[in-house]
């Protein structure tokens, strides 16, 4: 299937769980997230708003990738990408800054394979917030000490 016909399925719009695609275009459902999980991902777009100015942050937005469509917990965008790459149902290409919250359903290759993909699909960064709060900072050249994109970033965000 194709993210479009997934998110047009009228079997598919009530379901208790989180849908992605692979790249056979086949669904893939996980648990929903557990409340913290939430509270980090608003946390997380909420600091985005506050801390880089022309974009936007968003929550739960599709990007389709090498491995189908996967959604970001939170992704900021830049003005210029929002013009570009506003509209659909998915993203044809990640955001800049695409951010991904470990889940007790979420392993870390798992997630490390996932920012390889937006990092694939244009993203210039990718995080993962561990269930620590911690967070790690990645750009196509690997592990960064903090984000080049948003420097005043905290490196843990609780919740």
């Amino acid at each position: 299937m194709t993210w479009d016909e997934v998110c047009a399925n009228p079997y598919l719009q009530d379901l208790p769980f989180e849908i992605e695609t692979n790249r056979w275009g086949q669904i893939v459902m996980s648990p929903p997230p557990h409340n913290d999980h939430r509270f980090a991902q608003n946390s997380i777009q909420k600091l985005l708003l506050k801390k880089i100015r022309g974009g936007d942050a968003l929550q739960e937005m599709a990007i389709n990738t090498e491995d189908g469509t996967k959604v970001a917990d939170a992704v900021w965008m830049s003005d210029e990408f929002l013009k570009k790459h506003k509209g659909g149902s998915s993203f044809q290409r990640a955001p800049e800054i695409c951010v991904e919250v470990k889940s007790p359903s979420n392993t870390m290759p798992e997630l490390l394979e996932k920012k390889d993909l937006y990092l694939e699909a244009g993203a210039r960064e990718v995080w993962i917030r561990e269930r620590s709060g911690r967070i790690l900072f990645f750009d196509a050249n690997g592990p960064l000490k903090k984000s080049r994109l948003c420097p005043s970033f905290p490196p843990t965000v609780k919740v």
